[in-house]
């Protein structure tokens, strides 16, 4: 089975269907708008409906790397590059929803809304966080930085992570499920690697650090 399981992930396709179900929620998003779903408010349930894409793709991408070590697939990794610049594109539409649709451009509006939500500040911040490790996710950016110093940087995305919990938990007014299940998930992640990262501590350096590569250079 764990033979099967690596030439699935390693097949020329894999990284297809992974595209595919990425953007498959803007397809979803899209059918309600043109089947008239959104007719309550629709800037919100926008708002709403690529926000929590944009958290749910936070979280996957953290899940990539327990998942390739508990279920011994090192092929995952493949995915987390995709699976994180999905998490930026459906943030990126999130933004854009609050700003164009919602607000109109509107910066006195903007302003306003910064001083009376301080969530949005909040989410804000974990976009903010999110661009620069978009913009160095690709292998050459590995090299220029050198793997420690891209996977310092790329530690961001815990920071980003609880912003986004932070953001939606203000959000809300009195139904907090779902915060509460992205809190849950989220600190489920990061407790992981802080259990690792105490273990590591406990047994010490290796002796021969190998060096980062592209390929094996770990962060989220």
């Amino acid at each position: 089975m764990p033979g099967l399981a690596s030439s699935i992930l390693t097949s020329k396709w894999a990284k297809v269907a992974v595209f595919l179900a990425g953007i498959a929620p803007l397809g979803i998003i899209l059918w309600g708008i043109f089947h008239h779903a959104f007719d309550a408010n629709p800037p919100q349930l926008l708002e709403h409906a690529t926000g929590d894409w944009t958290i749910r793709f936070i979280v996957f991408t953290l899940a990539v790397t327990p998942l390739r070590k508990v279920l011994r697939l090192p092929q995952l990794i493949r995915f987390r590059r995709m699976i994180g610049l999905f998490a930026f594109f459906y943030v990126c539409l999130h933004i854009t929803t609050y700003l164009w649709i919602d607000r109109f451009f509107s910066w006195s509006a903007i302003w306003d809304d910064l001083h009376k939500r301080p969530y949005i500040i909040v989410g804000f911040t974990g976009f903010v966080l999110l661009i620069p490790l978009a913009i160095t996710s690709t292998a050459g950016w590995i090299r220029r930085l050198g793997g420690k110093n891209w996977q310092l940087l790329h530690r961001a995305v815990y920071i980003t992570a609880i912003c986004g919990v932070i953001h939606y938990w203000w959000l809300v007014k009195s139904d907090i499920r779902k915060p509460l299940l992205y809190a849950c998930l989220v600190g489920v992640l990061l407790a992981w690697r802080l259990g690792v990262w105490f273990i590591g501590k406990g047994k010490g350096a290796p002796a021969g650090v190998r060096r980062e590569t592209p390929q094996t250079a770990e962060t989220a």
